[in-house]
């Protein structure tokens, strides 16, 4: 038997020697404690359904044996209490007993105190008590007759001044009648009774055990440690507390209120609509909240009566789940036309609470039920096709996730593209997903679906706003940005551009690989960037075969996938240092990828399908054109990228590489700085190379160091405001860059103006955020800056960021003596001089064997090589000419020796510098002084051009030349070169040696 039988038997066995009825509709309600608390099911007699359960056992005899006691409390006062019917008689705890129901027969109630939710007029509810001696009282006087109580709510913290223990709770209470008690077992006194196999006790342990439960509630200051007891309370009338008799427990007096009466109810419409719409709303609130329905038939079967309009309130109010202080406003209202105006707004709102209750269950219920219905339909679909053999489900779903990727290109796409993807998603149709051609054909279709057939970014064609970008990013290289400028005119003029293969060649340094960066940005493309150098597999040109493990496609087509366009700007690194293995030559493979006539139909192995290339933009870069195979240069236009003079490094320092350096180490914009004097010892005696890297480097070093000052002085405090502020700069970066791909998405696509605008407008408000941000990091450095800025000077404090200068000046001689000339050289670094040094071989006694030999050191290379024989022999021829009786070269043997002999040297330009250290040596005069000279010569005497003007006029002035010879044929190199570079430049165009002599060793 259930836990709600046992719960009735209780009660029957309670009321029966009174010849009361119990309540069977509210006496799980009462036992709901005892639900919850013991979660088992107890049997009407020990040993029934469940009486096997030692638990249950204990509980059940437990409560029988306190229900025989209070039967036998109740047999014995049950004449006292018929005689003094009408009249309040002392317990023996000093409390009150009444017998009748009457007002006037309790002017003073027991006070049962309530933690939440009044007790409303006309409405069962169970209470939980746990003061032992209240339930004491309570006991006693349902075993002398009937129990009434008065329940009043305890008040809120900070309500009351506790002057009078009753202030703890509310002025108006509720009349109400016990209707049963019901102890809740402690669970340790009936684990202690395993003794007592009949399961009674004795009258004297009961009272035993309240008095010490009493005692230690004392002592304690707690309530009682015990598990209390359920009391069934059945409202009856409205109270008012007037004064306090008495504490522990409490006893007050108190005023019973009446409802006032309604005259004429008939006539009051009002009050008469009111009353119907509650009702109306009573059965809207059964409709979404079943719970309330036992309320109601309780109140039906008791009153019958549904048009009194304050019981009817009574009712309302206790249907609704309000907070505390609610009901208490309508408990204290007495007009009944205010209680039921207020008890309708509370039905209205717990019928609003029902319906989003219900709603959010329904939605709750039917993603269940959708999930569920999916489920059981899939399965059964797989039974289905399982069955007739069409088991395509997992193939299905990537067929169309296929066909959804390659849909946006199937328009523009070309006729054999599209041929090649049906086959291939056929044949993936009729695999079987544990074949290993299976996941071939699927990736196959991957790369063949997300390669953007056709699809073109939008380009900027504005030459300003080009320029602009251009500008912005690097300093100088006017030819690379001249070059960029034209390819936007032509695409301009025609409409739309093609691809072009731009190679720049230059030392490094120099800013090849960032000008790639902002060609891409000038041009509004995307940009993608690989390195050749080293690179010995064609495959990573031309992808692999299908047919190998692992195999993929080559970098343009990843390129082309990453980037989700046809146009991007790709970037080849390092194209002069391309390998050669046994897996093939990779220059030759970006022969077709580099021609103009056959990139629109590039076949990668990998795809087996012609992509089209056309509308790429190539830029290559190198340091030597040497390495560079000739068809593959043929294919290349070559704009060269010289290195920087002084003015110009100072120039890009000031302007980018300082700023960045700060940047990157966190300094303030004021906070730190370097001179002028410093800039100049930085680049001429630590960074001479044609590029700004080395430059860079030393910026970054002395900013670190400056740091690491910095940080000392401001404590570490400072970190963290500044990774904060940081943070929410790579924050609104990420956003922005999201913002505007969505915007060339939505430009792309998006047929209402209205999309594109406010795709606009959120790239506005995001550039506003990055703004804003980058404020923030600024506001936090200069907050923080330290009052004394450090300033970098020349001298000690350099050396102290940065170290000794690794050169103090290229010039070894302060003037040159007879047999040394400064030659000019040019190499991937740039320009440089180069000291060319002619002596005799002494010789002892008359041995003249050596007369006329030459010996060349300095680890010269072949061309050099062949070069001073060349000027050996033609400066004799000269010297016979020009000095007849001079024997010189007849009678020593010579030694050129090039300075810096660890360094490898070759190249056709070093002719008329030798011929020039062997005449000045064969005359004893030396060259003028300042004057360097470049040139190659025949064994005629001509003067042949040279390459790297640029390179070597820079060179020259780093090392304080004032005077340069060069060829004629180079003189249109010369007026190419700015006027900054020239100036304080003396240049002589030669172009025999004669003009050299003329100009070097005569004294004319």
């Amino acid at each position: 038997m259930s836990l709600r039988n046992a719960a009735r038997a209780v009660a029957r066995a309670t009321a029966r020697p009174w010849g009361r009825a119990a309540v069977p509709s509210n006496a799980d309600v009462a036992v709901a404690p005892l639900r919850a608390s013991g979660r088992r099911q107890i049997s009407d007699v020990p040993g029934g359904s469940n009486g096997d359960d030692a638990w249950a056992s204990k509980m059940w005899n437990t409560m029988r044996a306190r229900s025989r006691q209070r039967s036998a409390r109740a047999f014995h006062g049950t004449s006292n209490a018929a005689s003094e019917a009408g009249s309040a008689t002392p317990t023996s705890g000093g409390g009150i007993m009444v017998a009748s129901g009457h007002p006037s027969s309790h002017p003073q109630v027991l006070v049962v105190p309530l933690n939440r939710r009044p007790l409303m007029p006309g409405v069962i509810m169970p209470v939980r008590v746990m003061d032992e001696r209240l339930i004491l009282e309570i006991e006693e006087m349902k075993a002398r007759g009937q129990a009434y109580v008065g329940t009043f709510l305890k008040r809120t913290e900070g309500e009351s001044e506790n002057v009078d223990p009753s202030d703890d709770m509310h002025d108006v209470g509720t009349f109400a009648q016990v209707q049963s008690v019901i102890r809740i077992p402690d669970i340790s006194d009936t684990l202690k009774d395993d003794g007592d196999k009949d399961g009674e006790m004795s009258q004297v342990d009961v009272k035993a055990k309240a008095e010490a439960r009493i005692k230690a509630a004392k002592g304690s200051g707690a309530e009682d440690s015990g598990g209390g007891a359920t009391l069934l309370l059945l409202g009856h009338r409205r109270l008012r507390k007037t004064a306090t008799l008495r504490h522990q427990p409490m006893v007050v007096q108190v005023d019973h209120l009446k409802d006032p009466k309604v005259t004429d109810r008939d006539d009051d419409d009002v009050l008469k609509a009111t009353a119907n719409e509650v009702i109306a709303t009573i059965k809207d609130l059964l409709k979404v909240n079943p719970l309330a329905k036992e309320t109601l038939q309780y109140f039906a079967q008791r009153f019958q009566d549904f048009q009194d309009p304050a019981k009817l309130a009574d009712l309302a109010a206790s249907m609704c789940s309000a907070d505390d202080g609610a009901l208490q406003e309508i408990l204290d209202t007495l007009d009944v036309r205010e209680r039921l105006q207020a008890a309708l707004v509370l039905l209205k709102k717990e019928v609003e609470l029902g319906k989003l209750q219900a709603d959010i269950g329904r939605r709750v219920e039917e993603k269940i039920s959708g999930d569920q219905r999916r489920y059981f339909l899939m399965e059964q679909l797989k039974s289905i096709k399982k069955e007739l053999g069409m088991e395509r489900d997992d193939k299905t779903a990537l067929q169309e996730k296929f066909r959804e990727k390659f849909a946006p290109f199937k328009d523009d796409a070309p006729a054999h593209a599209v041929k090649t993807i049906d086959e291939e998603l056929n044949k993936l149709a009729g695999l079987e997903p544990s074949s290993s051609e299976f996941n071939v054909t699927r990736n196959y279709l991957e790369w063949l679906t997300s390669i953007p057939w056709g699809h073109s970014s939008e380009e900027r064609l504005d030459i300003s706003q080009a320029a602009d970008v251009l500008d912005a990013d690097h300093y100088g290289l006017d030819d690379v940005k001249e070059r960029i400028l034209e390819f936007i005119a032509v695409g301009q003029l025609r409409g739309t551009t093609q691809g072009k293969i731009i190679t720049m060649v230059g030392p490094p340094g120099v800013g090849k690989t960032s000008i790639g960066q902002s060609i891409a940005r000038a041009l509004d493309r995307k940009f993608f960037r690989f390195s050749v150098g080293g690179l010995s597999d064609v495959a990573e040109i031309k992808g692999h075969r299908r047919t190998y493990v692992g195999a993929m496609p080559g970098k343009l087509v990843q390129c082309l996938k990453s980037t989700g366009v046809s146009n991007p700007v790709v970037l080849i690194d390092e194209v002069d240092k391309l390998g050669r293995g046994f897996q093939g030559d990779p220059a030759s493979a970006l022969l077709e990828l580099l021609d103009p006539e056959q990139n629109g139909s590039f076949l990668d192995h990998y795809l087996d399908v012609p992509v089209d290339l056309s509308k790429v933009l190539f830029v290559c870069t190198a340091n030597v054109l040497d390495t560079i195979p000739g068809p593959l240069l043929d294919r290349m236009e070559v704009v060269r990228l010289s290195g920087y003079i002084a003015d110009e490094k100072r120039a890009i320092a000031r302007t980018y590489l300082e700023k960045t350096a700060k940047e990157r180490s966190g300094v303030g914009e004021k906070e730190a700085s370097i001179s002028d004097g410093a800039m100049k010892s930085l680049i001429e005696d630590y960074c001479r190379e044609a590029g700004v890297r080395n430059l860079q480097k030393h910026l970054e070093k002395i900013y670190r160091k400056v740091a690491l000052k910095l940080a000392k002085a401001k404590g570490p405090e400072v970190s963290k405001q500044m990774g904060q502020a940081r943070n929410k700069v790579i924050v609104a970066k990420k956003a922005l860059e999201t913002k505007e791909d969505e915007l060339r998405k939505t430009s792309a696509s998006a047929k209402s103006k209205k999309t594109v605008e406010a795709a606009e407008k959120e790239v506005e408000e995001a550039k506003e955020a990055l703004a804003a941000a980058e404020a923030a990091v600024t506001d936090v450095i200069e907050s923080t800056a330290v009052s004394d800025p450090i300033v970098v000077d020349a001298g000690a404090e350099l050396i102290e960021y940065v170290g000794q200068p690794p050169f103090q000046t290229d010039r070894i001689y302060d003037q040159t003596p007879p047999g040394v000339v400064t030659g000019l050289a040019w190499t991937s670094m740039g320009g440089s001089t180069l000291y060319i040094e002619c002596t005799a071989i002494h010789q002892n006694g008359d041995d003249n064997k050596k007369g006329g030999s030459l010996t060349t050191t300095g680890q010269l290379g072949d061309v050099m090589k062949e070069s001073a024989s060349i000027a050996h022999t033609f400066a004799r021829s000269f010297l016979a000419k020009r000095f007849p009786g001079n024997t010189f070269f007849d009678d020593k043997a010579l030694h050129i020796h090039v300075p810096a002999g660890a360094t490898p040297k070759d190249g056709p330009s070093a002719g008329c510098t030798m011929i020039t250290g062997m005449v000045s040596l064969a005359t004893d005069r030396p060259v003028k002084p300042n004057l360097a000279m470049t040139g190659e010569v025949t064994l005629t005497g001509i003067v042949m051009p040279i390459g790297g003007v640029k390179e070597k006029t820079i060179a020259a002035r780093r090392s304080g030349v004032t005077t340069i010879l060069f060829p004629e044929g180079n003189r249109k190199d010369w007026d190419e070169l700015s006027d900054d570079i020239k100036e304080g430049l003396e240049v002589h165009f030669v172009s025999t040696y004669d003009e050299v002599y003329k100009h070097a060793l005569s004294a004319e």
